[in-house]
């Protein structure tokens, strides 16, 4: 994962995605990249092609904001991109790049042991807690039952590319690893030389085409709560709400917690679960330190 140039790498792929048509252009003559030209983004931005291409190559360190929202309007950016350029542009600047430099590593961190008695007071919500690189650090005996990848320890990203258990558990695995990858480009923010991070996109890009793919195009979405659709081996189809709550006070934990829709079948296919999977009283929800 190279960092050394984030801003152009970033508008690079974003104006391959945008066709002529889609920005009132006339799409004809041949061309040798897809997508946008720069001088047709510049022009459409109300800039010169001179510093959009300084811009692109990293020469340029401090664009306005009007300039920025220029680019993001042509480029068809959504409010979570626009923000993440704006992000990628202020680490341009020496100061960011500097503090970058400077901040040491992040401490380990350890699930608080009263979310750890939280979740495993939750027998009918599957829950469990990740960190921002998507390891799972804790989980409740139910989320642990709708698959064993919920499992402290696992990281969950690596799971969903990799294990193909978990793609046939997934009926949505396209619409979730896009959801994924963008996910985890919105917590690379204007850092990417993080070393975890670049460890885990270099695995993961050598290991798995579609995540090349979907990492490539630059998409930023912040995790949000969404419907799981997923097709259990033991109790079938289950169509689960999820609601991605934010720790306070760590290092960008998340909680996540499912549930079914009151009276429906996947309700009634939870509880099932939840009885076959009963812990034992003694049990407890597996939990690991964030390294």
């Amino acid at each position: 994962m190279d960092g050394t140039n984030a801003l152009g790498d970033f508008l690079r792929a974003r104006r391959a995605l945008v066709t002529p048509q889609d920005v009132g252009l006339p799409g004809g003559g041949v061309r040798r990249v897809p997508g946008l030209r720069r001088e047709e983004v510049a022009m459409l931005s109300g800039i010169s092609s001179d510093y959009y291409l300084r811009l692109e190559q990293g020469r340029d360190r401090n664009p306005s904001v009007q300039v920025l929202e220029a680019i993001a309007r042509v480029l068809q950016l959504d409010a979570d991109a626009t923000a993440h350029l704006a992000g990628l542009a202020r680490e341009r600047t020496a100061g960011a790049r500097q503090a970058s430099r400077s901040r040491g590593a992040p401490r380990p961190q350890q699930a608080p042991v009263s979310l750890l008695q939280l979740i495993d007071g939750w027998p009918r919500n599957p829950a469990y807690l990740q960190n921002r690189y998507t390891d799972c650090l804790a989980a409740n005996a139910l989320a642990t039952a709708l698959t064993p990848n919920y499992t402290a320890g696992v990281n969950l990203l690596r799971a969903v590319f990799l294990d193909p258990a978990e793609r046939a558990l997934r009926r949505d695995w396209a619409d979730l690893t896009e959801e994924g990858v963008a996910a985890l480009r919105a917590n690379a923010g204007p850092d990417p030389d993080d070393p975890r991070l670049r460890d885990l996109v270099g695995d993961l890009s050598l290991r798995s085409e579609r995540f090349r793919t979907l990492w490539a195009r630059h998409d930023v979405r912040p995790r949000r709560g969404r419907v799981s659709h997923l097709s259990h081996p033991q109790v079938g189809d289950l169509d689960l709400h999820s609601t991605k709550l934010a720790v306070e006070g760590t290092d960008g934990l998340v909680l996540v917690v499912f549930h079914a829709e009151p009276g429906s079948r996947s309700a009634e296919l939870l509880d099932i679960l939840g009885s076959l999977s009963a812990p034992r009283p003694d049990a407890r929800p597996q939990h690991v330190e964030e390294q």
